[in-house]
């Protein structure tokens, strides 16, 4: 659990080992290699110890304990495209190390929202923690809800919007709501939109964000090309 005091014990302690056990450890070293449930042992700005085992000498260190079942552990600078250039979990590396959650934060609500909470839980630097339960550890924890982009603003791409195959057809409603047929389907899909300049982003109803973007005169969205009827 990610208490108020268990980061103060550990930020206010440069004597004491840190310890992330129970995660999935996601090294980026093919050397080291990869583990469903192991352990990242920090000291100071350094990771000393990586791989399972190393919880069984947390009394005997006298380690800091952060249980990060049920969360990914690797790099923070991760790099899959480019392993020369990614950090890694290797022993000797800068403590530099992200615990993403992959459950949902508790109260994240189960149909569409906007700014619906992330999973990055624990953010490292130099072995420093700088994210704590996903927010600033400098900042005090508060309870807030992003307030959604400005909808139901009129503008000339309100209206109907039809594919070349007049297979789709997309609506743009003054509220800030779309409703898009497709085929014998009415309402196949609905939600909200906020238009930016010349691009859309769509909340659908079932959760799903998409964009387009209006040029020449057509609205390019998810592969089709629509005009105004």
């Amino acid at each position: 659990m990610r208490t108020p005091e268990l980061l103060k014990v550990i930020n206010n302690d440069d004597v004491r080992p840190v310890l992330l056990t129970g995660g999935t450890v996601i090294s980026m070293n093919p050397m080291l290699g990869d583990w469903e449930q192991a352990d990242v042992l920090i000291g100071g700005p350094v990771i000393v110890g990586v791989g399972p085992g190393l919880l069984t000498a947390a009394e005997d260190d006298g380690m800091i304990i952060i249980d990060c079942a049920g969360c990914l552990v690797l790099p923070s600078r991760t790099d899959f495209a480019e392993t020369g250039t990614t950090g890694t979990l290797t022993p000797g590396d800068r403590a530099d190390i992200a615990v993403i959650r992959i459950a949902d934060p508790e109260g994240t609500p189960n149909g569409p929202a906007i700014a619906r909470g992330g999973h990055l839980d624990v953010l490292l630097k130099d072995g420093r923690v700088t994210v704590w339960d996903g927010r600033p550890a400098s900042d005090p924890p508060t309870v807030s809800e992003a307030a959604p982009p400005e909808a139901g603003i009129d503008h000339s791409y309100l209206g109907l919007w039809v594919d070349e195959n007049d297979f789709v057809r997309q609506r743009l409603l003054p509220d800030g709501r779309y409703d898009e047929a497709r085929g014998d389907r009415p309402s196949a899909y609905q939600g909200r939109y906020w238009i930016n300049g010349t691009r859309i982003d769509y909340l659908d109803d079932l959760g799903f964000w998409a964009y387009g973007e209006f040029r020449d005169g057509q609205l390019h969205h998810a592969g089709y090309r629509f005009t105004r009827r």
